[in-house]
Formats: C-alpha cells, sequence, structure tokens
C-alpha cells in the first residue's frame, strides 16, 4: 500500500464522534481530533476508561465512521468510502488484536493462523506462512497444541501471529497487555517492535498502562476525547 503521504499511514483531520442520547443531544465522545500516525511506527493512544481511545481507534481502523473530520490509511480516504469497500480494506490491509484473544478452542495455534489466512483470501502458501508467523512469536515449538494448553501470554501470542499472517500494513490492538503480567507484556511489546522493523507493520495500540510510555514511537493522551499535551 502507498500513501498520501510518504511518512504517515494514517492522517486524521478534525475528527468528532458524537452519540445520540435520548433521540435529541449529541454526546461527544471525541471532538476535533488532528494527528498523523507514521508508516512502520509503534503508536500508542493512552487514556482511562472513558477517554474516547477505543472510540478513536474504531474509526481508524475503519470499523466507525465519525461524525464529522476526514481519516485517510494510505491512499483511501476512509471517510468517503462505501462499506463494502471499507470491509474490503479491512480484510486485506488491517489486522486486529482485541483485550480477549477470542481464539477458536477446537483448534490449535497453527490452525487458528491457517484459518484467518484463508479468511483473508491469502494468496501465498498458507502453511508456511502460519508456522513463519508462529516462529515469529516464540512459539514454534508449541503450534500444534490447543488453546487451552497454553499460558495467557502464549494465546496472545497467538492472538499476534494470526493478526499479521495475512501481511496487513495497519495493526491495531486494544488494550493488547491489560490482562498480562508485566514480563509478558513487556515481551508483547518487544514483539510489536519487532513486527515494524522486520515486517514494516505499522501498530497502533490503546493501553492506559504509564509503564509501556517509553516503548512507543510517539504517543498521543486522550482525555475527555480530546488529545492533551
Amino acid at each position: 500500500m502507498t500513501t498520501q503521504n510518504g511518512e504517515s499511514m494514517i492522517v486524521v483531520r478534525g475528527v468528532s464522534r458524537g452519540f445520540e442520547i435520548g433521540g435529541e443531544q449529541l454526546f461527544w465522545a471525541l471532538k476535533n481530533i488532528s494527528m498523523d500516525i507514521p508508516r512502520g511506527r509503534l503508536t500508542i493512544l493512552r487514556g482511562r476508561s472513558g477517554s474516547g481511545k477505543t472510540t478513536l481507534m474504531n474509526i481508524l481502523s475503519a470499523l466507525d465512521q465519525p461524525t464529522e473530520g476526514s481519516v485517510w490509511l494510505g491512499d483511501n480516504e476512509l471517510t468517503k468510502m462505501p462499506e463494502r469497500e471499507r470491509t474490503f480494506l479491512r480484510r486485506k490491509e488491517i489486522g486486529y488484536i482485541f483485550q480477549s484473544v477470542a481464539l477458536i478452542p477446537m483448534m490449535s495455534a497453527y490452525e487458528n493462523v491457517e484459518f484467518s489466512l484463508r479468511l483473508a483470501g491469502y494468496e501465498g502458501n498458507w502453511k508456511e506462512r502460519a508456522q513463519e508467523c508462529l516462529h515469529m512469536v516464540g512459539l514454534g515449538s508449541r503450534m500444534h497444541h490447543m488453546p487451552q494448553e497454553l499460558s495467557g501470554g502464549e494465546q496472545q501470542r497467538v492472538a499476534i501471529a494470526r493478526a499479521v499472517a495475512h501481511r496487513p500494513a495497519v495493526l491495531f490492538a486494544d488494550e493488547p497487555t491489560a490482562e498480562l503480567d508485566t514480563n509478558t507484556g513487556l515481551q508483547v511489546m518487544k514483539i510489536f517492535k519487532d513486527l515494524c522493523q522486520n515486517e514494516e507493520v505499522t501498530v497502533v495500540m490503546t493501553t492506559h498502562d504509564t509503564g509501556l510510555m517509553e516503548i512507543g514511537d510517539q504517543v498521543f493522551e486522550l482525555e475527555d476525547g480530546e488529545i492533551i499535551g
């Protein structure tokens, strides 16, 4: 994917998001957000619960549309794309990691990753790519284990392998370390940094953990729907 700005993968201008309350009044979850997210870097959206970071993440990842403003992902203006095109873009260019890893319990780690390649319509060798991604996250020796046989940190690493297997341009991770201990959380952050360097993936993640701030290449702090600092 090329970008409309060679250094930025995502460009946000004047984005606000309002929700109706009682059918009349709008509650503004985001207020006039403008930001540039560099390609191939780890960007952190930090904020307490209710700060608007998850709402912003959903808009950046084409899961939701803003009430006002524009968002570019590469050369695609998400805010002007029909839903069908946005769905195709999500499938091909975007990877997601949610706080709940949601692995398919009847499938091994390898099968979970390979299944994601089938869903994405990946055109390469599914077996080789699934194995490559599991080795990448340090699970080469445990790829045939079932989710219930893996620790929480290992399950999160399978979720990362699954999310990047189809070679997305951008990886979005919503509170990916919230349920992990400090050491395991740091291991996950190292994987994100390696993905940026070795796979040229742009990673955008949310967190409220102040201990992770220094690891990000760029940090945006949100409070009451606005970027502060």
